[in-house]
């Protein structure tokens, strides 16, 4: 989970009022001066639900980070608002994810409530219930004492939702929820993304599905480590939108010197692509 969200300090990251909406300036995120996302300037407004989509590389996942406080920008500035402990919910690929642990479905659970009560105080009786309703709401009553790594790739990720709800977070990141499950977990997974945005909160989603982000989702950004479309979907992912995020995916030059402040134009030009 995201408890680190709006934990970083100085001036990369500058928090304010949670009214306002979230803001990525000209930022930068890389790994060993490699950039993954590159001078990406976006606004997520407050009780949106925005699908970030790309190709392969392209570095969502590594914006989502950013998004989350797990990664820390290179250059520019991510300004969050000010929230509190658990106001933000991440939730990382199941690829990345050790299910060999021994630890019981309620306990996984429970865990959405350990940013509000702390590393020494236990469960509350109504923590442990609204840990149950949130097993009901993703329809696995009945699995609380199955160990994780009895469950399907579907019924897991059923759980990390379930703790999802248990934390009530005001920011909710995702990041490929829906890879390798089948239809029916996905459409009921859906509808709890559907009913965090009618309750105002502030979705971001990865993901690879079209189909599903024309059905699902109002706003996309689409990025090919820089910007190259954000607003409404429909036009956000037209022909020519996705033309140029393949074009400068592939084009892209992973031994390029370290750029330090150029700007997209610059190097939308090195690609031989429209600015």
């Amino acid at each position: 989970m995201g408890r680190g969200g709006l934990g970083f300090g100085g001036p990369i990251v500058k928090p304010f009022m949670a009214s306002q909406a979230i803001r990525v300036e000209n930022l930068t995120l890389s790994y060993r001066r490699h950039p993954a996302v590159h001078h990406l300037s976006c606004e997520f407004q407050v009780g949106s639900l925005t699908a970030i989509v790309g190709p392969n590389g392209a570095g969502k996942s590594s914006l989502l980070e950013a998004l989350a406080g797990r990664l820390t920008p290179t250059t520019g500035a991510l300004h969050m608002p000010r929230l509190g402990c658990s106001a933000v919910a991440y939730l990382a690929q199941q690829t990345r994810m050790d299910r060999s642990f021994p630890i019981r479905v309620l306990d996984l659970v429970m865990l959405g409530a350990w940013p509000r009560q702390g590393p020494f105080r236990g469960a509350t009786v109504a923590q442990r219930q609204q840990a149950q309703q949130a097993l009901e709401n993703v329809g696995l009553v009945g699995f609380e004492d199955r160990l994780i790594a009895e469950l399907s790739v579907g019924q897991f990720q059923r759980v990390l939702f379930a703790r999802l709800l248990l934390q009530d977070a005001s920011l909710i990141l995702l990041d490929e929820p829906f890879a390798a499950i089948d239809g029916r977990t996905t459409a009921d997974l859906m509808v709890l993304v559907e009913r965090w945005h009618a309750e105002q909160r502030t979705v971001i989603v990865v993901l690879h599905d079209l189909a599903q982000v024309h059905s699902h989702f109002p706003s996309t950004l689409l990025l090919a480590r820089e910007r190259i479309a954000h607003g409404p979907t429909a036009l956000v992912l037209s022909p020519d939108n996705l033309q140029r995020a393949r074009l400068m995916a592939e084009r892209w030059d992973e031994h390029a010197p370290w750029c330090g402040s150029d700007s997209s134009a610059q190097v939308a030009q090195q690609a031989q692509l429209p600015a």
